[in-house]
């Protein structure tokens, strides 16, 4: 099988979880939560009608906390059965108990927090290789917010600032899950301005494609290579393919990076990225029509 079964949702992190506006408040809430519905959505591409997902909330240092707002959140849609997972250390990983939950799961998520942990974790574990072969090989869904999201791809950003970015070595790089081969994800992207970090990690690996996720906004990635956009903000698409020149391997650490030719995409709700051919289309109904029109030319 060259094409996984399962499906992907890696968000940008701070999704609105269905928070209700406060009048004595002045903090902003997103309502769009109910109508775009990241969360909403990640149910719905799950074929089961009563699903278990399961939360991991290894990545946070405030698990409980964090377990609580999902456990809320998943109960206004309606969710009966989201169960939190609180791995803290690489032998809780290795119980039992847990690889028993994650045969059993329709879907997982994977919380935000630091995304080395999770690869400290759960790197070479029967755990991971569970949702590996499930996302490979059953309609199993994996989803993954701030830190949860950066560690779906091979190639992860561990770390580094974004106002150093674009100076050699600023970027640290580290091996993700490997759910998703050939791009780089990065979070929280359009509030921290993150653009420089991820165009660094991009020139540093060529031929891939960096994916830069805005917040409350997230991707949804089928067959392991189509990307459409969900949620009330922004997808930023760093394609280092036909990166032309950089002097990233020709210089000494903290020197200017140069970078010819990078080109960029920035998408909004239902727009649509092929990674594959890395053609952008304005929904999935404009993928459909050009399949078509190849069909016919053919």
């Amino acid at each position: 099988m060259d094409r996984p079964k399962g499906k992907l949702i890696a968000i940008g992190g701070n999704e609105d979880k269905g928070s209700y506006p406060n009048p004595k408040h002045k903090k902003k809430y997103y309502l769009d939560f109910f109508e775009l519905g990241i969360l909403k959505r990640f149910l719905s591409e799950i074929p089961s009608p009563n699903p278990t997902i399961e939360v991991v909330t290894t990545a946070s240092l405030i698990p409980e906390e964090v377990g609580e707002r999902y456990e809320s959140a998943f109960g206004i849609l309606g969710c009966e059965n989201a169960n939190m997972m609180h791995i803290r250390e690489e032998e809780d990983a290795l119980k039992p108990e847990y690889l028993e939950r994650i045969r059993k799961a329709d879907g997982v998520m994977f919380s935000g927090g630091d995304q080395s942990r999770l690869t400290r974790i759960f790197g070479g574990t029967e755990f991971l290789q569970t949702v590996h072969d499930r996302y490979w090989h059953e309609d199993f869904v994996v989803a993954g917010t701030s830190a949860g999201a950066m560690a779906m791809s091979e190639i992860m950003i561990k770390g580094g600032s974004s106002t150093e970015s674009l100076l050699r070595g600023s970027v640290k790089m580290g091996q993700g899950f490997g759910l998703i081969s050939g791009v780089i994800i990065d979070s929280h992207f359009v509030i921290r301005g993150r653009f420089g970090r991820l165009m660094e990690a991009v020139a540093t690996h060529p031929k891939t494609v960096g994916i830069g996720l805005g917040e409350d906004t997230g991707v949804l990635i089928t067959e392991g290579h189509m990307i459409e956009t969900i949620g009330s903000n922004l997808v930023v698409i760093v394609d280092g393919h036909s990166v032309s020149y950089t002097n990233i391997n020709n210089i000494e650490p903290g020197r200017p990076v140069a970078i010819a030719g990078m080109m960029m995409h920035v998408l909004a709700k239902g727009n649509v990225f092929n990674i594959n051919s890395r053609s952008f289309y304005k929904d999935m109904a404009d993928v459909e029509k050009n399949e078509l029109a190849s069909e016919s030319r053919s």
